[in-house]
């Protein structure tokens, strides 16, 4: 296969956020094969420890490495830059506070929003780049209406409900050459230039959560947390004692260590008495949701009510519904059909068809 040729141009700058991944690093090389001047940027964001060497996160220390290796064979530029004091303030503390809240946090979504969209992008432009380009599966496209982005072609990577919250400015100075490629053609490119990550896993962890154990996580970080407590049943009887509330989810099964003549789940998070509510499934579906901090990607913020498809979470599908507006960025979602764990904390993203119209924060 051949990498696609959208266009070439000499002279245009593009700066690359390497995490030492396949896709970032097929991204760099797809965009100096259409003849932009390529450097890579990668952000060191926590200290693993040396036992996290086979983390499945990202933006360990080998992972740097690998993306320097990748720079070196391409034969372009390569920084790293810290932004530890950063990430912790604007992503980790954040996280620590959602949890306290009863909430489940996204700490992606606020990763690309506060870093990588944000101060990433404008340490580029110090550097002297036109643009900044990510590996996320996503298209960028032109329209009679301005810029719009869409899902990716390939619907199993799409990568669109970690990109809600972009300022709609920034979009002109981005670049995502993975949009319409797949992950087989991604992995292809890779081989054909030799590139040492062409066989790397995926990241599917937390990056400051290495293996996904949050107990230690938080044992470290935020000790408060792990206070037990009672979770009870929607009548408010005594049913177990939970470790902490930071340890589950709305929609959570396992892990309850409770006996009953029937599947009990997590429906909902009582922070403020330090405990859980249980219920039987049914318990967990709701028809309607509120926001705030609504972002949108459009020229002009609509009128509402609007019909949108609306997605809650990442591995979910887009499901009908309406929305209306309310004060100072908030909004409310109407599904068409109840939604299950529709979960606070986590974003709410709006679309009609391919295209990413924005989102906001589920309260």
């Amino acid at each position: 296969m051949t990498v696609p040729n959208i266009f070439h141009r000499s002279g245009i700058r593009v700066a690359v956020a390497m995490s030492g991944g396949v896709d970032s690093s097929v991204a760099a090389a797809v965009l100096q094969q259409q003849g932009f001047q390529v450097f890579g940027l990668t952000m060191h964001l926590w200290d693993q420890p040396p036992a996290c060497g086979t983390s499945r996160s990202c933006c360990t220390p080998e992972d740097a490495y690998d993306a320097r290796r990748v720079a070196q064979v391409l034969d372009i530029p390569f920084y790293v830059i810290d932004f530890s004091g950063l990430f912790r303030r604007s992503v980790v503390q954040p996280f620590i506070d959602d949890y306290a809240r009863g909430r489940t946090p996204n700490p992606c979504v606020r990763c690309n929003e506060t870093l990588k969209f944000d101060i990433l992008l404008n340490r580029a432009g110090d550097l002297g780049a036109d643009f900044l380009a990510t590996g996320h599966y996503v298209r960028l496209e032109e329209s009679a209406g301005g810029l719009q982005l869409l899902r990716a072609r390939d619907r199993r990577k799409d990568q669109s409900y970690f990109l809600f919250s972009i300022p709609r400015g920034q979009l002109p100075f981005l670049k995502f050459p993975l949009g319409g490629m797949t992950k087989a053609e991604t992995r292809a490119v890779a081989a054909r230039l030799a590139l040492p990550v062409a066989e790397k896993s995926e990241s599917q962890d937390c990056c400051f959560v290495p293996d996904g154990n949050y107990p230690a996580f938080f044992a470290k970080e935020a000790p408060g947390q792990l206070t037990p407590g009672d979770i009870v049943d929607a009548e408010g009887r005594l049913v177990g004692r939970h470790a902490g509330i930071a340890l589950y989810t709305i929609g959570q099964r396992k892990g309850l260590g409770i006996a009953s003549s029937r599947p009990l789940y997590v429906s909902a998070i009582d922070a403020v008495n330090n405990r859980l509510v249980v219920g039987p499934e049914e318990a967990l579906y709701r028809q309607e949701l509120e926001l705030e901090r609504v972002n949108w990607l459009l020229e002009e913020v609509p009128v509402t009510p609007l019909e949108i498809s609306a997605r809650i979470r990442y591995g979910g599908e887009a499901e009908p519904a309406r929305l209306a507006l309310g004060p100072d960025r908030t909004a409310t979602v109407s599904f068409r059909e109840p939604q299950r764990a529709i979960t606070p904390g986590q974003a709410c993203v709006f679309y009609r068809e391919d295209r990413i119209l924005g989102g906001g924060w589920i309260v």
